[in-house]
């Protein structure tokens, strides 16, 4: 059986040396701290894959803080970490998952689907008193294919055309939605007509996911009737609204779009309108 949304730590653990593991963690703020924190401690047998050197593409300042990678790139760094067609691979990021589940989208964009995020992460499976080491792993390179679904990310020429019969769906802080404040991009406001649910809503304190049920009431709230394939999701940079689409999963409101470049890609054409309140 795949699993493709979450797994427990019991369910790692009892697949541990058979499942690919990846560590995720990652400090906006401080962009080598994760890998330091791997390099100390991680989920025996995981590699690292980092979110702006493995998980991004290059920037050139109009296309967002983490722009996708291109797909034949991102498939060869995946065989070069040793995946297969067959893997199941589990993402685990510090604790709530929004980290990893950049690396859980991307994997399902290339047409891999077995594929889950350790649900509270590496802080549950440290509170739970399971194993952790220092090994750094040396994979064997593998056959890995791309099999791109490019439907399931939104270029912002697209977004751009048809603004207003989109539903956008923002997964940033409601402040940041309000554009009362921006700690990270140059401009602070919205994509006009954008609905607002906050990706840490998705989880309870100890960042594991809320139930599906709870979730899907939630979502179903905020979409007002409106199908969940015709959502795109965005952030800041496109990572936090794979948080939501991993969300939306959990509570089988599939077919969810990610517009990756998100705000940082927006409001790099001062020409996009933007609002805010």
């Amino acid at each position: 059986m795949a699993f493709n949304t979450l797994v427990s730590p019991a369910e790692l653990a009892a697949h541990l040396g058979e499942w690919r593991v990846f560590d995720c963690r990652h400090d906006l703020a401080q962009p080598d701290l994760g890998e330091r924190q791997y390099r100390e401690a991680h989920i025996p047998g995981a590699l690292f894959a980092h979110l702006d050197r493995d998980l991004s593409g290059p920037k050139n300042g109009r296309n967002g803080r983490h722009p996708l990678p291109a797909p034949d790139i991102f498939g060869a760094w995946l065989a070069s970490q040793g995946v297969r067609d067959t893997d199941q691979i589990v993402c685990y990021d510090a604790a709530n998952g929004a980290m990893a589940a950049r690396l859980w989208w991307l994997l399902r964009w290339v047409g891999h689907d077995a594929v889950a995020v350790l649900d509270g992460g590496f802080a549950r499976w440290t509170a739970e008193g399971r194993p952790v080491d220092a090994q750094i792993p040396q994979p064997r390179p593998a056959e890995f294919t791309v099999r791109l679904r490019a439907e399931m990310s939104v270029p912002v020429d697209a977004i751009a055309k048809t603004l207003r019969s989109r539903v956008l769906l923002d997964a940033r802080a409601p402040a940041r939605y309000r554009g009362e404040q921006e700690p990270i991009d140059p401009v602070a406001g919205r994509i006009p007509g954008a609905l607002n649910r906050f990706n840490m809503d998705n989880v309870r304190g100890n960042g594991q996911f809320k139930a599906a049920e709870e979730l899907r009431a939630a979502f179903e709230q905020v979409l007002a009737g409106r199908a969940p394939g015709e959502v795109v999701n965005y952030c800041g940079s496109g990572v936090a609204a794979c948080h939501n689409l991993l969300a939306m999963e959990v509570a089988d409101l599939p077919g969810g779009k990610l517009f990756a470049g998100s705000w940082s890609e927006w409001i790099a054409d001062p020409a996009r309108p933007r609002e805010k309140g």
